[in-house]
């Protein structure tokens, strides 16, 4: 798992987070997976791209799950680099031999319209490019929702991690029974 914020747990702690739930819904369902997550908050689609090399090599996993992004979008910064370096992500864990699957994020819509379908439209065209599957919104049904978000209005709070891995599991599933 190559995320930030979102993935890495930020303001709960690690064991309530979705990706550890990950491991926990794979193990019970008879999976051999180990979940490692790489995933640190704060981070942007250049520091992922700066450290999935080692992250791989590290690791070799069968399946590499990226959840990067959203803090390009929060600071502006330019998308066609957030593209380029969500599609050397790709690259280089599809060179390894590795499935991947992108999972997408949202900005708040103080962004403005154009720029928000810019963002989103980054994701969907990576997915038709390295024809990857695509996790629309990790955070469906949670964002916007006080009742599932810490103080911030960015960050999930414990509540809302088994949505979030509810919202990712569907689009995972098929790449798990692939690799039996």
């Amino acid at each position: 798992m190559l995320g930030d914020s979102l993935s890495a747990g930020y303001g709960i702690d690690g064991d309530d987070g979705w990706v550890h739930l990950l491991q926990q819904r794979l193990h019970q369902q008879g999976y051999p997976y180990r979940v490692v997550n790489a995933s640190i908050s704060g981070d942007t689609t250049r520091g992922g791209l700066a450290r999935v090399a080692q992250t791989l090599a590290q690791n070799a996993p069968q399946i590499l799950l990226i959840q990067l992004g959203g803090n390009d979008g929060l600071r502006a910064l330019p998308l066609a680099e957030m593209h380029n370096n969500l599609g050397a992500i790709i690259e280089q864990g599809q060179k390894k031999g590795t499935t991947v699957l992108l999972i997408g994020v949202r900005l708040p819509p103080n962004y403005g319209e154009v720029y928000i379908k810019k963002f989103l439209d980054v994701y969907r065209d990576l997915a038709r490019r390295y024809r990857v599957p695509l996790v629309p919104f990790l955070l469906e049904g949670v964002g916007g929702n006080e009742q599932l978000m810490q103080v911030d209005g960015l960050h999930p709070n414990r509540a809302a991690q088994a949505r979030m891995l509810d919202n990712v599991w569907p689009h995972l599933l098929p790449l798990l029974q692939r690799k039996q």
